[in-house]
């Protein structure tokens, strides 16, 4: 199903991009420990690049996280099941989570752009940089979060009506 393939293709796009945003964050705390123990001279900035771009991290990884069924589980009655029952479950389980995922992309959304417009900052360090991008990518991640699970919806209602080649066709 194309709604399904264009989701998981962007679900995969920040997947890719948060690991991407592993090499500045290995620079950053490689430069803050020669900084400090070899220089004498600690940076105003590294902590908070840590924290911001981990956090970005994580955000962007959680939907392809969930399209690659990485998520913690627990097995132990799922590997019983058949699997139009463990699609039943999915289907009850995403679908009690998605008004919780709808509103939480909401509220992000908006603590981004009034974080934007009011020039937010985070107040933790000397250096004090704005926190709206950090707030855009919590804001992405969760919509990509909420996309993803219209998507495990709808591979989990397709598993129900007996046809399980949209699951063997996306991952």
């Amino acid at each position: 199903m194309k709604l399904i393939h264009t989701i998981e293709r962007l679900t995969r796009w920040a997947g890719w991009l948060g690991a991407l945003l592993t090499f500045p964050l290995i620079a950053a705390l490689v430069y803050e420990v020669f900084s400090r123990y070899v220089l004498g001279r600690p940076t105003l900035w590294a902590f908070e690049v840590s924290y911001m771009v981990m956090g970005a991290i994580f955000m962007l990884g959680m939907a392809n996280a969930l399209r690659q069924g990485q998520h913690v589980s627990v097995d132990l009655l799922s590997q019983r099941w058949t699997s139009r029952t463990n699609a039943a479950v999915r289907l009850t389980g995403y679908v009690l989570f998605l008004p919780v995922l709808a509103w939480l992309a909401w509220e992000l959304g908006e603590y981004a752009i009034d974080a934007f417009e009011s020039g937010e900052r985070s107040g933790r360090s000397a250096w004090n940089p704005v926190v709206w991008p950090v707030f855009l990518s919590w804001w992405l991640g969760f919509l990509l979060l909420l996309l993803q699970v219209v998507a495990e919806i709808i591979k989990a209602a397709v598993t129900l009506r007996g046809n399980s080649s949209i699951e063997e066709g996306s991952a």
